[in-house]
């Protein structure tokens, strides 16, 4: 049995401003990701950095379909999907999954951070895309490592 945490949430915006701001690094890095390397384009392996955290994240295996498909690896073991679709009030259903790794205790664990992780992602998107909010900010200045 493979474990796959799931999020999914509907933003009151067109798809193609959601895509946008999942691909451009400019916009994720208003509600998500501190810096990246690049912008999300199949076959380019970036390097993701969080505020919290002072390890870097290679990105790899991307592969995007404009306004539909985006899908990456950041862990060995796991593959990220997260899709799109246009709904007719020209809002957008996106939809986050993550599986592959097997099941065990430690990784149920995983299994029930990481969808929280995701549920975190889509609503601090749709804050920011929607009203401009920056809910992330501060969120989690409780886990930086001390130095």
């Amino acid at each position: 049995m493979v474990l796959e945490s799931k999020a999914l949430l509907q933003i009151q915006k067109p798809i193609a401003t959601v895509f946008e701001g999942i691909v451009n690094p400019e916009i994720m890095t208003q509600y998500f990701i501190s810096e990246s390397s690049g912008r999300l384009e199949t076959g380019k392996t970036l390097i993701w950095k969080f505020p919290e955290f002072p390890d870097q994240f290679p990105i790899t295996n991307v592969r995007v379909e404009k306004e539909h498909l985006i899908t990456f690896v950041w862990d060995p073991e796991t593959v990220v999907n997260i899709t799109l679709e246009a709904l007719p009030n020209q809002s957008t259903l996106v939809k986050v999954s993550e599986k592959g790794k097997a099941l065990n205790d430690a990784n149920i664990e995983w299994a029930l951070q990481n969808t929280g992780g995701w549920a975190n992602f889509l609503a601090c998107m749709k804050a920011y895309l929607e009203y401009g909010v920056h809910l992330r900010k501060g969120a989690f200045d409780f886990m930086r490592t001390k130095v």
